[in-house]
Parts: structure tokens; sequence; C-alpha cells
């Protein structure tokens, strides 16, 4: 992996430098801190909990249309692994709603480029069900139990 610059406004991001394989991991996440609370720099690693990535982990961008998701590791950090084929050269990324429950330190706008992007970096409970069952085992646990006990909360 390497940073790669851009002029294009999406700000830096991570290329790959050689090719990956659908399941492989891409990159190893590992935290350097945790936080006190949610904010621009911040990872949610559990329901009510977040930290900072440390390395090349907190420059990989978002899409709305992600090559990536990511694995919750040992470490409580998250690995980033292919969810479909990515060349060398090519930019690494996932979906922030990934490992967010909410998104609420980004603009307005998503600047993604993606076809099926959605026009703003919206969190999990922001997507639509057909596109969180897409994304399968490539999502941190946490959201799904989240989504869990909020329907749960509204049977009672």
């Amino acid at each position: 992996m390497k940073l790669r610059c851009t002029a294009d406004g999406k700000g830096d991001g991570v290329q790959a430098t050689r090719p990956f394989n659908f399941g492989e991991t891409v990159m190893i996440g590992f935290l350097v801190g945790s936080l006190t609370g949610n904010d621009s720099h911040a990872t949610q690693v559990g329901p009510h909990q977040w930290a900072r990535h440390g390395g090349l982990g907190s420059k990989v961008n978002h899409s709305c249309d992600p090559n990536c998701g990511v694995r919750l590791n040992a470490g409580h950090a998250f690995d980033v692994v292919a969810r479909r084929q990515i060349s060398a050269g090519q930019e690494v990324t996932f979906d922030y709603a990934m490992r967010n429950f909410t998104i609420d330190h980004f603009p307005p706008v998503c600047l993604c480029g993606a076809t099926r992007c959605r026009g703003s970096v919206t969190g999990w409970k922001d997507l639509p069900a057909a596109r969180k069952a897409a994304y399968g085992e490539f999502v941190a646990p946490y959201l799904r139990i989240m989504d869990n006990q909020i329907r749960a909360a509204r049977e009672l």
C-alpha cells in the first residue's frame, strides 16, 4: 500500500501496490488511542466507543460502491478486506457506514464519484436494507447488534 496524493478535492487516499483477490486482507488495522467521543478523525469500534486508527488505515477513502469492507480483528481495530478483485494501482476504498452507525462530521456532499453514489456519506442506520445485506460479513459486528436492539425496542 502507498499513500496517493490527489488534486481532485477528495483528499489523499491509499493505492494498492499489488493485486488482491476477494476476501484477502488488504491492510491490517491497529489502534493508536481511544477517544471519549466521536470526532472527524474517529473510528467507531463499539456501540458507544471510538478510537484512532494508525498507519494508512486512517487514509482509506469512503466510497458508496467500495472495493473493500472491514473485519474486526483481535486488537479491536479494523482490517480492510477485499470485497472484489483489486488491481495494482487501484485506490482502496470502503463505505464508512461499514463501521459507523451515524456519520456526524463529514461534508453534506459525497465526493466518491461512484455510479451508485448516495450523494452524501451516511452511517449504517441510514443504509437501505438491501445495501446492508449486500455488505454481508464485511461490516462491524456491533452495527447489526445495534439494528437488532432498535428493532426489538420498536416491538415493545
